[in-house]
C-alpha cells in the first residue's frame, strides 16, 4: 500500500475493535514520545494510506473472533510490511487470521496475574522472571501460527505473549496500557522503540514547531484568523499557537456574558493583551445575556439561550475583520475520534467542527484546528512549555453556560454575584492547601431555597450554598473528594460571613452515576 507523506512524524495506527481501552493505548504511546491515530476497523486502511506509518496496533474488543458480532477487520493490514501489535482480542484475530486457532479458555481470566517470561527480548527487551499483568478474556490462543513463539505464559494460559519476531508480529492477551500491568509501559516502549524504531520526538516543542509550519501555510502570508477566547486552556493553547505563526493576524475576541467566575475576564485581559500581546477584542454582553434569562429556570433552556446569544455575539464582532477568512478553534482529538467512531466518512468532519464551540456554518471560514491530533495533558503541557500560566494551564473543567447552570432557578445579576463570592472562597481554600492537584473538579451551587438562620440576634432567611468537590480521571465517571473537616469548616465559615444573601452551606456526597458532576 503506497503511504502519502505529509508533515507529520513517523507513528502507529491503533485500530478500536470495540475496546474500553482504546483512547488510553493511544495516552501510552503519546507518552513514550510517539505519534499516533486511532481508526475504527472500517477506516483503518485508509487511515493507514494517509499516515507516515511505524506500527499498528489492535486492540482488545468485547467480541469472540467466531461469534457473529465480531469486527470486521481488513486482513490487509497484517500485509503492510510494518510491526504490528494485537492487545487481547487484536492477538486473538491476528492469530486466526494467521492460521492459528481460537477457542473458549478452560478457565477465564479476569485481573491480576502473573506472567512467567519465557524470552525477554524484543518485546520484552529487559523484563524477565516474574511480572504482573491484568487480564480479561473468556478465550484465548489454542493453536499459534507458524512461525510464532511463546515469549510469556501463566499457569492457566499457555500463551500469554508470543510474536514472529523476523515479521514483527505480537500478540499479548493481557492489557498493557492499564496501570495494573506493571511492566506495561515498558512492553509499549519497548514495541515502539526496539520493534517499529519509532524516532520518539512526539513533544511540546516539536509539536508547536510542525503546528507553527502548517498554519502558515494554510492561511498564507496575508491571512487572518479570528478564535473565540473562553479562558479555558484549549482555546488558550490554541490562541497562542495561531498567534506564533502569524502574529497580529490573529484576533481573538472573548465575550464576557456576565456568567463568569470571579476575575475571569481580567485574567484573561492580562495574559493575553498584556502578556502575549495578542490583538484581543473584549465584549461586554453581560445584560443581553442576563436579559434572555430573565424568568428562565429550565437548564436546557438556559443552555439553548447562552448557545443562541453567543453565537451571535461572536458572528456580529467577527463580521468587523473583513479580512478573516480563518475561523480558529480549539478541537481536540478526542472529539475527533468520537466523531470517526460514531459517523465515519464525511460526517465526522461536520461534527466534529461543530462539538466545540458551535459555530455556524454560514460565517464562511475555512477552520484553524491546531490541536486537532492533541489530547487534553497534551495540551497542557504545550501550555507549559509556551509559558501560559498555571491557572489557566490547570484550570479545572468549566461549563459552557458558566454560572447559570450552577445556579438552579431564575438566573439574576444579584444571584451571580452571590455565586461568585461563594465559587471564590470555595477555589481559594482549596487551592490554598494544594489539594486541587487531586481533583477533577471543585465549585459551589446555589440553591433556588432559603432556609431561616440567626446572624447577630436576628432572624435571616437567605439562600443555602452547596460545595461540590470531585476525584476522576476524564469526568465520565467521579467520586465526591472526602475533604478535611476543618477545610470544610473554613469554607463555611468564609462563605456564610463574607457573602450576604446566604446563610447555610451544604456538602454534595453523590457520585456520578448516579449523579452528575454539574447540577444543571
Amino acid at each position: 500500500m503506497k503511504q502519502e507523506q505529509h508533515d507529520t512524524p513517523r507513528g502507529i495506527l491503533i485500530v478500536d475493535l470495540g475496546a474500553q481501552y482504546a483512547q488510553l493505548i493511544a495516552r501510552r504511546v503519546r507518552e513514550a514520545g510517539s505519534y499516533c491515530e486511532i481508526a475504527p476497523p472500517r477506516l483503518a486502511l485508509e487511515s493507514a494510506a494517509r499516515m507516515n506509518l511505524g506500527g499498528v496496533i489492535l486492540s482488545g474488543g468485547p467480541a469472540s473472533v467466531y461469534g457473529a458480532d465480531a469486527p470486521v477487520v481488513p486482513r490487509r493490514l497484517l500485509e503492510l510490511g510494518v510491526p504490528v501489535l494485537g492487545i487481547c482480542y487484536g492477538m486473538q484475530w491476528m492469530c486466526q487470521s494467521l492460521g492459528g486457532e481460537v477457542l473458549p479458555a478452560d478457565k477465564r481470566e479476569f485481573g491480576r496475574a502473573s506472567i512467567a517470561v519465557a524470552r525477554p527480548e524484543a518485546l520484552f527487551e529487559g523484563i524477565g522472571g516474574h511480572t504482573v499483568v491484568w487480564m480479561s478474556h473468556g478465550d484465548q490462543v489454542s493453536r499459534l501460527p507458524a512461525g510464532w513463539e511463546v515469549f510469556a505464559h501463566t499457569d492457566t494460559c499457555p500463551f500469554a505473549a508470543a510474536g514472529d519476531v523476523q515479521r514483527g508480529f505480537f500478540g499479548l492477551q493481557f492489557h498493557p496500557e492499564v496501570t495494573h500491568s506493571v511492566r506495561g509501559s515498558e512492553l509499549i516502549e519497548n514495541f515502539l522503540s526496539t520493534v517499529c524504531r519509532t524516532p520518539g520526538d512526539w513533544r511540546p516543542e516539536g509539536i508547536v514547531e510542525r503546528e507553527v509550519r502548517r498554519i502558515r501555510e494554510q492561511v498564507g502570508e496575508r491571512g487572518e484568523v479570528v478564535l473565540g477566547l473562553s479562558g479555558g486552556v484549549d482555546s488558550s493553547v490554541a490562541a497562542l499557537i495561531v498567534h506564533q505563526a502569524i502574529g497580529k493576524r490573529l484576533h481573538c475576541i472573548f465575550v464576557d456574558n456576565g456568567l463568569l467566575r470571579h476575575a475571569e475576564r481580567e485574567s484573561v485581559e492580562h495574559t493575553f493583551r498584556d502578556h502575549f500581546h495578542v490583538d484581543l477584542t473584549v465584549v461586554d454582553a453581560a445584560e443581553r445575556f442576563l436579559r434572555s434569562l430573565a424568568g428562565v429556570t429550565d437548564p436546557e433552556k438556559k443552555r439553548k439561550l447562552i448557545g443562541r446569544d453567543f453565537v451571535d455575539v461572536f458572528k456580529g464582532e467577527a463580521t468587523r475583520f473583513g479580512g478573516a477568512k480563518f475561523l480558529g478553534q480549539g478541537t481536540l482529538y478526542p472529539d475527533v475520534i468520537e466523531s470517526v467512531n460514531a459517523f465515519g466518512g464525511n460526517t465526522a468532519v461536520i461534527k466534529s467542527h461543530h462539538n466545540v464551540g458551535g459555530l455556524p456554518e454560514d460565517l464562511d471560514m475555512q477552520l484553524v484546528e491546531p490541536l486537532r491530533e492533541l489530547f487534553k495533558d497534551e495540551v497542557r503541557a504545550i501550555g507549559r512549555f509556551l509559558g501560559l500560566d498555571e491557572s489557566i494551564v490547570a484550570r479545572q473543567p468549566f461549563p459552557g453556560p458558566g454560572l447559570a447552570v450552577r445556579i438552579l432557578g431564575e438566573v439574576t445579576n444579584e444571584r451571580c454575584r452571590i455565586l461568585r463570592g461563594a465559587d471564590r472562597i470555595v477555589r481559594e481554600e482549596i487551592e490554598a492547601r494544594d489539594l486541587h492537584r487531586s481533583l477533577w473538579q471543585y465549585f459551589a451551587v446555589l440553591l433556588p431555597t432559603k432556609s431561616v438562620g440567626v446572624m447577630g440576634d436576628a432572624r435571616t432567611y437567605e439562600d443555602a450554598c452547596v460545595l461540590r468537590a470531585v476525584e476522576s480521571s476524564d469526568g465520565m465517571t467521579a467520586d465526591w473528594a472526602h475533604l478535611p473537616y476543618d477545610l470544610l469548616g473554613k469554607i463555611s465559615n468564609r462563605i456564610i460571613n463574607e457573602v450576604r444573601g446566604i446563610n447555610r452551606v451544604v456538602l454534595d456526597i453523590s457520585s456520578k452515576p448516579p449523579a452528575t458532576i454539574e447540577w444543571e
